[in-house]
């Protein structure tokens, strides 16, 4: 089973420890080690969140799941107009 996405504040307190070991000279295989993520996950967190703050982070998120939502819904709403169209135009 896999394990549960970090949160916003999470990721932000891990790329803060990392931060901090890098600038005592250790390499980003050490340091990744240390905080527990790959590489990989480290550079992606470092260009998604390398600038944010707790409170801007929390609030992407949110605009981000809020925004999937909505995508959904306008999807959903777009299949439904196409079927009226087809039922209306009485070709079923």
């Amino acid at each position: 089973m896999g394990r549960k996405p970090f949160q916003p504040e999470q990721v932000i307190g891990k790329l803060r420890e990392a931060e901090v070991m890098l600038a005592k000279g250790q390499t980003v295989g050490e340091v990744c080690r240390q905080i527990g993520v790959t590489e990989q996950t480290y550079y992606r967190w470092r260009k998604e969140y390398g600038g944010l703050r707790l409170d801007p982070a929390k609030r992407l998120k949110d605009l981000e799941k809020e925004n999937a939502r909505l995508k959904k819904r306008v999807a959903d709403l777009s299949v439904d107009n196409q079927i009226l169209k087809v039922a209306a135009q009485g070709n079923f």
